[in-house]
C-alpha cells in the first residue's frame, strides 16, 4: 500500500499520512480475523452434534433398528458441546495464536473430552441418552475426539493460509504513531497480514506537546474519521507517555469505535506478559511456575497411584532384599541421606544399604566401578538400581515424584552449582526416581563439569515440556534402561 506525506510546517501540528490508490487483494473470504474465535467456537458445537448424530444412526444401522427418536442425543450433544466449549475458552484454546499451536490443542482436547465422557459416564452409565446403549456411547467417543482433532487441524491449516496469503477480510483502520515511517514498517506489516488495511496514519508530536497540540490531533483525527469508513482506531505509542495518551483518548470518546493500543519501547515487554487479578489490583505475572495447579494435580495423582501400585507389586521383592542385606553385612537395611530437593529444600531420601559406610556430609565420594565400600548384596541391587526402590515411600510422602531430575547429595548439589550455569533451575519441581536424563543414559558418577551439564540440560528440557504423556514415556523407557545397565556400579 502507497501513503502520501502531508506535511505541516508548524512543529506543533501533526503528520497525517493519507493512503494512495490502495492494491487489492484478490480473493479475500468474507471473515475478520478477530472473529476466528468464535467460528472455531462454533465449529466445535458443530461437530459434537455431527458426532452424536452419526454414532446414534451407525448404532441404529448395525443392530438393524428402525430410525428412532434423536431428541436424546441432540440434548445430550448441546450439553456436552457447551460444557467443552466453557472449559476451552476458560483456558484462552479459541484464541488465533493457541489455534495454531496444534500439538496443544489435540492435548487440551483429548483432556477435555475424557473429562466430559466420565462425566456422561456417571450419569448415563456412557450412553449417549436414557434409553440408548453402551455401544452407541462408545462410537461417540471415539467418532466425536477423532472428528475434533480433524476440524482443529483443519482450522490449524486455514488459519495459516489465511495469515500467509493475506485472506482475511479487510478492517479498515486510522493509525495514531509515535514511530517514524521506518520503524513502523513492522506494524504495518503485521496487520496487513491480519487483514488490517491502514487508511490514515498520524503521527503524534514529540514527548511533552501541550493541550492544544492535543486538541488539534484530536480535532484532525475526528474529522479524518468522519469523512471515511474507518472501523477501528489503533495507537503505537511508548507507555512512558501514557498520561498525553490518556488526555487524547478521552477526546476521542466522541468517535463510536473502539480505540486499541500498541506499547513500543522497553516499558512495552511489561505488557507482553499475562496479568492476575489480586483482590482489587492488578498484578503481572513476570515468571509462571513451571506447572499449572491443575497439571500439578495431574502429576501428583499419577505419582500416588504409581507408587501405591509399585510398592504392591514388588513387595515380595522388597521383602527378600530386606533380609539379604541383614544377612550379609551388619548395619541398617536403609540408607538415609541428606538430599536437595524442590525449591531448594533439603530431605532425607531412602536407599537400601549397600555399602558398609553411611555417607552424609560436607564431603561425600561418589561410588566408583571397583568400589571397596560396597558390599556383595549391594553390588547386585545398585545393577539393578533395587536400591532406589524404597524411594517410593518419598514420592508418597511428597518429597519426590515418580519422575523428575535427580537428586543429589547437598556436597555435591553445592559444587555443581557452582559448575553449571542454570543447575538452579532444575530445583522448580520435585526430584524424581527416573527422569529424562537417566533414560538417556546419563546415571553414576559425575567425574566432569560437561557430564553434568549434559544432565541439567536433559533435566531442564523435561521440566519445560511435561505432559502426563512424557512422564508415561519415561516411566516405560526406565526397565529397559535398567536393563540395558549403563553407567550402574
Amino acid at each position: 500500500m502507497n501513503f502520501v506525506n502531508r506535511h505541516f510546517p508548524d512543529q506543533d501540528e501533526t503528520d497525517c499520512v493519507s493512503p494512495g490508490p490502495a492494491v487489492p487483494r484478490q480473493h479475500n473470504w468474507p471473515l475478520r480475523y478477530d472473529s476466528i474465535e468464535y467460528v472455531a467456537l462454533c465449529a466445535d458445537v458443530a461437530t459434537i452434534l455431527f458426532a452424536s448424530l452419526v454414532s446414534r444412526l451407525l448404532h441404529q444401522i448395525q443392530n438393524a433398528q428402525a430410525a428412532g427418536d434423536l431428541s436424546n442425543a441432540l440434548c445430550l450433544a448441546l450439553v456436552s458441546s457447551a460444557c467443552l466449549v466453557c472449559l476451552l475458552k476458560t483456558h484462552g484454546l479459541y484464541r488465533p495464536v493457541e489455534l495454531l499451536v496444534l500439538r496443544n490443542q489435540i492435548r487440551a482436547l483429548c483432556l477435555a473430552w475424557t473429562s466430559l465422557l466420565l462425566l456422561i459416564w456417571a450419569v448415563y452409565g456412557f450412553a449417549i441418552g436414557p434409553g440408548s446403549s453402551q455401544e452407541a456411547g462408545s462410537l461417540f467417543a471415539v467418532i466425536g475426539l477423532g472428528l475434533l482433532v480433524a476440524e482443529r487441524w483443519g482450522v490449524r491449516t486455514l488459519l495459516g493460509r489465511g495469515l500467509s496469503g493475506r485472506k482475511f477480510a479487510s478492517t479498515n483502520i486510522a493509525l495514531i504513531s509515535d514511530q517514524p515511517l521506518s520503524e513502523n514498517a513492522g506494524l504495518s506489516e503485521t496487520l496487513a497480514m491480519h487483514g488490517y488495511c491502514v487508511k490514515g496514519r498520524f503521527s503524534l508530536p514529540p514527548i511533552g506537546f501541550g493541550p492544544a497540540s492535543r486538541r488539534r490531533l484530536a480535532s484532525r483525527v475526528i474529522d479524518y474519521i468522519r469523512s471515511s469508513q474507518l472501523d477501528q482506531v489503533v495507537v503505537e505509542a511508548n507507555p512512558e507517555r501514557w498520561p498525553e495518551l490518556r488526555a487524547l483518548v478521552a477526546d476521542l470518546r466522541v468517535l463510536p469505535f473502539p480505540i486499541m493500543f500498541v506499547p513500543v519501547g522497553t516499558t512495552s515487554e511489561l505488557l507482553r506478559h499475562p496479568t492476575r487479578s489480586l483482590g482489587s489490583a492488578v498484578c503481572v505475572e513476570l515468571q509462571r511456575g513451571p506447572l499449572t495447579p491443575i497439571e500439578c494435580a495431574t502429576k501428583r495423582t499419577i505419582d500416588l497411584v504409581g507408587a501405591g501400585l509399585a510398592l504392591t507389586i514388588f513387595a515380595p521383592l522388597l521383602a527378600l532384599a530386606t533380609a539379604a542385606i541383614k544377612l550379609d553385612s551388619s548395619g541398617p537395611v536403609f540408607f538415609r541421606q541428606q538430599r536437595c530437593g524442590f525449591n531448594g529444600r533439603t530431605f532425607l531420601i531412602r536407599k537400601f544399604r549397600t555399602m558398609h559406610v553411611l555417607e552424609d556430609g560436607p564431603v561425600i565420594l561418589q561410588a566408583n566401578r571397583a568400589d571397596r565400600r560396597v558390599t556383595r548384596v549391594g553390588k547386585w541391587l545398585r545393577r539393578t538400581s533395587f536400591d532406589e526402590l524404597p524411594q517410593l515411600l518419598n514420592v508418597l510422602d511428597g518429597s519426590m515424584s515418580l519422575v523428575g531430575p535427580r537428586p543429589h547429595a547437598l556436597a555435591h548439589d553445592g559444587e555443581f552449582d557452582k559448575l553449571v550455569r542454570n543447575y538452579a533451575l532444575r530445583r522448580r519441581v520435585r526430584p524424581g526416581l527416573t527422569g529424562w536424563a537417566q533414560v538417556h543414559g546419563c546415571r553414576g558418577p559425575t567425574p566432569t563439569a560437561v557430564m553434568v551439564e549434559t544432565r541439567v540440560q536433559y533435566d531442564l528440557w523435561y521440566i519445560d515440556n511435561w505432559s502426563p504423556r512424557l512422564d508415561l514415556a519415561i516411566l516405560l523407557r526406565t526397565p529397559v534402561e535398567v536393563l540395558r545397565g549403563r553407567n550402574a556400579y
